[in-house]
């Protein structure tokens, strides 16, 4: 079930809430319960197998933090404890997520022709186990104590606003919110503004986005262009970005209704003037995770240099295998640490003495190769784009194509680019300080708007399904 979905706009979230806020404040374990309840329904809804796998999941690590806790307790380190904890849950990830890409390049490397049977991927699975190892290495390391009980521990991991999409979320940073937390009239009027902001942002401009960057990939042989490819790539690039942030703004909005508050996922990365900043604002919470539960374990940036650069290559080369079981993922995150890697060692302080729209120019052209690499089904497929892009391919600069694009999705671009800017949430916030109920009509009419594209349009993905 999408958040962008009439399914659950008028029917599934309406009850929840009813639920929900009909049951006393005094009462939280029965609103935490129906908020458990309702996370398993929300996942068993397009999940009808995969959603015990979930409940496996939370008791197995809530069963083992409380046996790490307990040996600690006695004097012991929990080492054992840790290893066997973590390799379960990675075994389940990988098992799910890498077999049919492990078995394919099995295939591939031998000559053989090993049947076996492609597996569905669990929605959600990589958030979730995420979060799950982040509060099994929280209980270790003595940051949180254990869960006492399940069914908390439970809502934690499957929580339906960040189930599927994030962002991922600490236990520590809502481990009180469990216990205690505020649901008044600002703190939901605050959730259901954000909410139909990411909604905006996910119907109105990303599904349209995926249309262009769909035409442009349906363009024949005859009617390729420089041009098109770039609009193409653009299109992709701010279609991904609206997407997942939009998704992202949906959750915490969702969240804050029911009194949680999650952390930041994006922070207007497209407005970067270096790769290294724009890792700083793009899906923020699975960088964190890295880089608190992996980089800085091996070391960080507090070893020699050749160290640190092996143990960038470690980070980034998992997390482009996180985002998916392909070579193409792998090749992204390696494509970034390269790029990183250059700018801390080579040419970083000569990019900081450039003008901000020269450096800005140099980041969006690094990010957008890097958004084609992502989005092929193959290296190949990705170096065939990039050929065209770069007019190596023997294709013309502008044709027919790349003026139809222009004349009728000129304002669309134009548009998300102002959006990915910081410059319309300030807007939204001084109107509703000032003109309350300008701003009101506005958030009525973006969701009327998006309602309406979700009746009558088909075009609805979210990328991130398949992560």
């Amino acid at each position: 079930m999408l958040f962008s979905s009439i399914t659950f706009l008028f029917y599934f979230l309406p009850i929840v809430i009813a639920v929900y806020f009909l049951i006393p404040k005094r009462i939280l374990w029965a609103r935490n319960l129906a908020l458990l309840a309702a996370s398993l329904i929300f996942y068993s809804w397009g999940e009808p197998v995969y959603v015990f796998l979930m409940i496996y999941s939370a008791c197995f690590n809530w069963f083992m933090a409380r046996e790490i806790e307990r040996t600690k307790d006695r004097g012991g380190s929990g080492r054992a404890d840790l290893l066997f904890t973590i390799a379960v849950d990675l075994s389940i990830l990988c098992f799910f997520k890498y077999f049919s890409f492990l078995m394919d390049n099995i295939n591939a490397l031998t000559g053989m022709n090993i049947s076996y049977t492609a597996l569905a991927l669990p929605i959600g699975i990589s958030f979730y186990t995420f979060q799950a190892m982040s509060y099994i290495f929280d209980v270790y390391r003595r940051k949180v104590r254990a869960q006492r009980s399940l069914f908390k521990f439970a809502l934690y991991l499957s929580f339906f606003p960040q189930l599927i999409a994030g962002p991922i979320v600490k236990y520590r940073d809502i481990e009180n919110q469990l216990r205690s937390r505020e649901t008044d009239l600002d703190s939901f009027g605050d959730g259901v503004s954000r909410f139909i902001t990411g909604l905006g942002k996910k119907v109105l401009l990303a599904n349209n986005l995926g249309a262009l960057q769909a035409a442009v990939l349906a363009l024949p042989d005859s009617n390729i262009s420089a041009a098109s490819y770039w609009i193409g790539a653009f299109a992709f690039t701010m279609q991904i970005y609206f997407d997942f942030s939009g998704y992202s703004d949906m959750a915490i909005g969702l969240g804050r209704m029911f009194g949680f508050r999650f952390s930041e996922n994006f922070d207007h990365p497209y407005v970067a003037e270096s790769i290294t900043e724009f890792w700083r604002k793009w899906h923020i919470s699975l960088s964190s995770w890295f880089r608190e539960y992996l980089y800085f374990p091996l070391g960080g940036n507090r070893v020699p240099p050749a160290r640190h650069i092996l143990n960038l290559v470690i980070v980034w080369a998992l997390t482009g295998l996180w985002h998916g079981a392909n070579w193409t993922f792998v090749v992204w995150g390696l494509y970034y640490c390269v790029v990183l890697i250059l700018e801390k060692y080579v040419y970083g302080k000569w990019l900081k003495k450039l003008p901000a729209a020269a450096a800005h120019i140099y980041t969006m052209l690094i990010v957008s190769v890097g958004w084609v690499i992502f989005m092929s089904d193959s290296i190949k497929a990705a170096l065939a784009y990039l050929k065209t892009c770069f007019m190596f391919s023997g294709c013309p600069l502008f044709d027919a194509s790349t003026l139809f694009f222009l004349r009728t999705s000129v304002v669309l671009m134009l548009v998300s680019v102002l959006c990915s800017t910081e410059r319309p949430g300030k807007a939204l916030k001084r109107l509703r300080e000032k003109t309350p109920a300008l701003w009101l009509a506005i958030l009525f009419a973006i969701f009327v708007l998006s309602t309406a594209y979700l009746l009558y349009s088909t075009y609805n993905p979210f990328l991130y399904f398949r992560f």
